[in-house]
């Protein structure tokens, strides 16, 4: 008796997506690829992988991210990798590499690896798309990135998403607005969560974005930097949210909101799920970084973008039971059953096919009724049914699989008008 071999399984925080669900992944996505088309952006593919300092650069090296959560190699050569582990870094690098034409308009779709606790709509390999434009820091394209991704959320029929919005201005009131808050913390870090007591000094903007009650009611009490902003910052800002009210986008000032990475600059934002239980509720977000290409090694370019989990976005339409056939149809049109015992079903499928019609069959010589389960568990709205008598006449028999009366959901054509007869049924 031989070994049983244990089989193996995804890696922890991993998934795999097999149909029909993953139909609805091509509808995220196509839906994606159409609106980034429609506002002028072109698809961008990058590395999984980046020497470690694009992602440190960016990021920051004091980051959770690039602390705790990236995933860092070394290859055969003795060079340090990282796996991506968001969509931005990779995107500008680039962009200072190839120098394209700006205003650079650029959409992708990437998985994103981190190393951290997999909880519902967090895993260790996620994924991701988003848009960037580098090249101008004119307010109304923040308004523009930030239009396309509240329509996307509504074309994919989310109704119950809230926009939240902020500035994090530049270096230089950004730095003003940093003493301040090192000031306060300085004063309160006794108070903070067991965390950031030992951490805030770090990245006293991180202790922000903590969620913890502790940091939530010290923060809350000391300076928020909507309220330091110099002129030029403040102008940008008002105009961003001029440019969103005049085309009806509803937005909510939230000025903890410092998002995660050291490279925002000026408008920050993020979309909440209203539906969504717990703290997980954010399914997008993004925001300007007017110095990362510098960072990266280019020239000084202004830029913006989001990103937008796809698992998280699942989560969203579950939870407003946004089904799976408003996202994509991918049931098939038909399914062949032959019965004839001489493969008479491959140049019918592929004639079918060849017609642009979605056609599936069996194999392996099995029987009538085994061929209708199949057919019937398909999805498919009708069967081709050849067998010996078809064959004979040069005929086709087609079955309504989804109509419940027998007499008019059957019936018999030349095989030369097969095609044209499908056509006529399917756009009845």
């Amino acid at each position: 008796m031989s070994d049983s071999v244990t089989p193996f399984q995804a890696p922890i925080g991993t998934h795999d997506v097999l149909g029909p669900a993953s139909a609805r992944w091509e509808g995220l996505i196509g839906a994606f690829a159409d609106f980034a088309y429609r506002y002028g952006f072109s698809l961008v593919m990058t590395p999984l992988f980046e020497e470690v300092g694009v992602f440190n650069r960016g990021i920051g090296e004091h980051s959770d991210v690039a602390k705790k959560e990236m995933y860092v190699f070394e290859d055969r050569g003795q060079r340090r990798y990282a796996l991506r582990p968001e969509g931005t870094a990779s995107v500008v690098r680039a962009f200072v590499q190839h120098q394209p034409t700006t205003p650079w308009k650029a959409w992708y779709v990437t998985p994103a690896f981190r190393y951290e606790r997999p909880q519902a709509g967090r895993y260790r390999q996620h994924h991701q798309l988003g848009v960037e434009v580098l090249g101008t820091d004119d307010p109304a394209v923040d308004v523009e990135v930030i239009a396309l991704a509240w329509r996307y959320y509504a074309a994919l029929g989310l109704t119950r998403v809230r926009l939240l919005i902020n500035s994090m201005g530049h270096d230089e009131c950004r730095g003003e607005y940093l003493m301040l808050l090192r000031a306060h913390l300085s004063s309160h870090a006794k108070a903070l969560c067991d965390e950031h007591q030992a951490t805030w000094s770090e990245n006293p903007l991180r202790v922000l974005d903590c969620k913890r009650d502790e940091c939530v009611a010290v923060t809350g009490a000391g300076p928020m930097l909507i309220d330091h902003l110099c002129a030029d910052c403040r102008t940008h800002f008002d105009r961003v949210l001029a440019g969103l009210a005049s085309i009806g986008i509803e937005t909510t000032l939230d000025p903890r909101l410092v998002r995660g990475f050291d490279y925002y600059t000026r408008t920050t934002f993020e979309f909440v799920a209203e539906a969504l239980e717990g703290a997980q509720k954010s399914i997008g977000g993004g925001g300007r970084y007017d110095k990362l290409a510098e960072q990266l090694g280019g020239k000084p370019t202004s830029g913006i973008g989001f990103g937008s989990g796809i698992e998280r976005l699942l989560l969203a339409l579950d939870a407003e039971e946004v089904g799976e056939g408003d996202l994509v149809n991918r049931q098939l049109d038909l399914f062949v059953v032959d019965t004839t015992g001489d493969d008479v079903a491959t140049p019918l499928v592929d004639q079918l096919r060849g017609a642009g019609f979605a056609t599936g069959r069996a194999y392996d010589g099995r029987s009538m009724k085994s061929q209708m389960k199949v057919a019937d568990k398909s999805g498919a709205r009708y069967a081709l049914l050849v067998g010996p008598l078809e064959r004979e006449a040069d005929e086709v028999t087609i079955r309504d699989l989804r109509s419940e009366s027998f007499g008019q959901a059957q019936q018999t054509v030349a095989r030369i008008d097969v095609v044209v007869t499908i056509s006529n049924l399917l756009t009845k």
